[in-house]
């Protein structure tokens, strides 16, 4: 009979401790901005990482559209952002969005790659702790001069094709 509590106990007690320990992890979100020198709208050898740019985590109700969750964070010297987001977010729909520029010679917000999704719920089969934003992007005011050069490496020709 003892033994049977025992097993009983473990049977229980262990999965809950477990569950908890990845319950309460908070999740560690990052991803990166830069300056897109060429204003082609998408990253290339001329892409510069912004320092001091702005980025805000925003979640919003999957039914009502209400924000349920903000934070913020600001880009390190090689343009990546980082936040902790403690919570599970549940069903909630959140975004990393750009907020400022660090950079008044490119302050644009490209659109299309001026925000992006995250999954902030562990109710979804991934383990790990970490999610990914894609990276988000400024459109310089002016491009560079050798645009031109550095853009026809990545054009596709007829005979490319």
């Amino acid at each position: 009979m003892a033994r049977f509590l025992v097993v009983l106990l473990a049977a229980c007690v262990i999965p809950a401790m477990v569950s908890a320990r990845f319950v309460s992890a908070p999740f560690h979100l990052q991803g990166f901005v830069y300056c897109d020198t060429c204003r082609c709208g998408y990253e290339t050898d001329a892409t510069e990482y912004m320092a001091g740019a702005t980025v805000r985590i925003e979640c919003r109700g999957k039914d009502s559209d209400k924000v349920t969750f903000t934070t913020e964070a600001v880009t390190g010297q090689d343009g990546r952002w980082s936040v902790d987001v403690a919570s599970d977010r549940g069903d909630d729909t959140c975004d990393a969005v750009l907020v400022k520029s660090s950079n008044p010679e490119c302050a644009s917000p490209n659109a299309g790659r001026d925000r992006a999704r995250v999954i902030l719920t562990r109710n979804n089969g991934m383990t790990s702790n970490i999610r990914y934003a894609n990276n988000m992007g400024f459109l310089k005011r002016t491009p560079l001069a050798n645009c031109q050069q550095i853009l026809q490496k990545y054009q596709e020709t007829e005979e490319d094709i």
